[in-house]
């Protein structure tokens, strides 16, 4: 039994310190009828002012802009347009010079963000129904099925704070042009009012049911909402008021959209259909009946002449709303369209989110997706949201996750398993003592060696020469470790590699007759060479086979 209080005055007032860092406190152990003067070792522990241990400093990864917003000041200043800008390569020296997408006006496809960041999930697990980024880009906003809202970090993607807002799933967020408000509106069909700090301003029951979609007008006054109730409302901002309702939809209305410079209103329905309303007149200007199942979102491009829609029957159409044609359908999702987002700088550079999980880059004018993120979810991606700089994508899904993608730098190697790559996280040693290569998507069983395992890169690595793809294991490029090892995504070699393959049956062998003819007379191959004047029996043999692989 130690007796703490046993403790002598020096030990008491003192807490000694070894140089080790220890704290040693001195005491007494009673043993029988007699005490043991002993000395306690504790371990260094660091502490705080509140008396709490000091939590682990974690690395975390982030997508710091400032390099590129510095460079572009720095460069616009001699470098006029892309004739003057010095071309990217596909190397590691290159990342100082990579731009921000505001810079790289004429290079939409070098800003797809298709590379993985970051998760973020709450530890209650729900849903996330929708994601917006602060006006500013410091912080990410997510609505999630549970009401809360919570805020990420926009530059090291940590968690910040949550707050309980809504008493129904959160299905639609918005900003003012202005920056100054968000409006918010939830499955009971309430809409509240949120100020910059996240202070509830104003509450009012909007609708009978779920609200869909929102959306402010251009000069923030007014804003329309959606609903499952069958119906469209205009309100007055600032008295909360509802000024028009606009009817004439079959079903439920699932999006809604405000011009980005007129009075028009664009909205999506479950019956199919596409209209375009006057919201002075509270009239239907044009109908598109261009799908053929449920519109799920509807988005305006910022030139205010593209109408871009998508929906469950796996098109996304865009409109020319100066014509009311459709200018183009884009094909590439293998199941629903949920979602899509314009690019805020890139004109015609846009991404969608299927159902399966998939999110998809797309370009105007071109009929296949720019790049493809299959398995960017487990489960349908229910929103997608740039950062306002453009150089980050979050998306929210059913699977309780937001995730972060930016884009790809000059010599980053694309092999984590978003890409379509190998990357072993691990390597392990079984009961017999082989080791065993732990892949996110495969995992693989390879002889024992000396492995080295190297982030960003493919496959174990044996401390053995690299092969050169092609000319087979046996080449290498002296001074390099080898990238080469066995994958199930390797073709295998062929049974005859380096060897010549047998015959066919009923064709010669490689004697060159038949069994039980009689020799050749002498100077038989001297005297009978090929239609070319020159080569043996071995020789036009050859030939023949270099015709056969060649195909000719």
């Amino acid at each position: 039994r130690v007796d703490m209080a046993m403790q002598t005055p020096a030990a008491a007032a003192n807490a000694l310190l070894y140089p080790s860092g220890d704290t040693v406190v001195e005491g007494s152990v009673s043993k029988g009828d007699e005490k043991v003067h002993v000395v306690y070792h504790l371990p260094h522990q660091k502490m705080v002012y509140d008396g709490k241990r000091m939590r682990k400093a974690i690395t975390r990864r982030t997508v710091d802009y400032n390099n590129d917003l510095m460079m572009w000041i720095q460069k616009r200043i001699y470098e006029q347009d892309f004739r003057d800008r010095k071309a990217l390569q596909p190397h590691e020296a290159s990342i100082k010079d990579l731009l921000p997408p505001e810079a790289m006006g004429d290079q939409p496809v070098s800003n797809i963000t298709g590379r993985y960041v970051h998760t973020s999930q709450n530890k209650v697990r729900c849903p996330v129904n929708v994601v917006t980024w602060t006006p500013e880009g410091r912080r990410l906003l997510t609505g999630s099925s549970s009401g809360e809202f919570t805020l990420w970090n926009g530059l090291t993607f940590n968690f910040e704070t949550i707050l309980q807002a809504h008493d129904g799933a959160v299905r639609a967020m918005v900003w003012s042009h202005n920056e100054n408000w968000m409006i918010a509106g939830d499955q009971l069909g309430t809409i509240k009012y949120w100020q910059t700090n996240m202070n509830n301003a104003k509450a009012f029951q909007g609708h009978k049911e779920s609200i869909r979609g929102l959306s402010f007008c251009p000069t923030d006054s007014k804003f329309a909402s959606c609903s499952d109730d069958v119906s469209i409302k205009i309100w007055d901002f600032a008295s909360c008021r509802d000024e028009n309702t606009l009817t004439g939809h079959g079903w439920d209305v699932k999006c809604i959209a405000w011009h980005p410079y007129s009075s028009m209103l664009v909205s999506g329905s479950k019956d199919n259909l596409i209209k375009i309303w006057d919201a002075k007149s509270a009239t239907n200007i044009a109908t598109l009946h261009g799908h053929k199942n449920t519109v799920s979102d509807v988005t305006w491009n910022q030139n205010g002449n593209w109408l871009l829609s998508c929906s469950r029957d796996q098109l996304i159409k865009l409109y020319d709303i100066r014509t009311m044609r459709e200018l183009q359908t884009f094909r590439g999702h293998k199941r629903e369209v949920t979602t899509l987002a314009w690019h805020p700088f890139q004109e015609g550079f846009f991404v969608s989110g299927g159902f399966d999980g998939s999110i998809n880059f797309w370009l105007v004018g071109s009929e296949e997706p720019q790049a493809d993120i299959p398995n960017a979810h487990d489960n349908s991606v229910w929103d997608l949201a740039w950062h306002p700089l453009g150089h980050v994508l979050c998306s929210g899904s059913n699977d309780h996750t937001t995730k972060f993608w930016s884009r790809n730098r000059p010599g980053d190697p694309m092999t984590d398993k978003y890409s379509g790559g190998t990357i072993v996280v691990d390597v392990v040693e079984d009961e017999h003592g082989n080791q065993q290569a732990i892949n996110p998507n495969v995992a693989q069983k390879v002889e024992k060696k000396n492995y080295v395992v190297e982030p960003g890169l493919i496959g174990i690595r044996p401390e053995e020469p690299i092969p050169i793809p092609g000319l087979g294991p046996g080449s290498a490029i002296p001074g390099r470790p080898s990238t080469y090892a066995p994958s199930p995504y390797n073709r295998p070699p062929p049974p005859h590699a380096g060897k010549m393959p047998p015959p066919p049956p009923g064709m010669m062998p490689h004697d060159g007759f038949p069994p039980g003819m009689p020799p050749p007379p002498p100077g038989y191959y001297q005297n009978h060479q090929d239609h070319r004047g020159g080569g043996d029996r071995d020789r036009r043999g050859r030939d023949h086979r270099d015709r056969d692989r060649r195909g000719y």
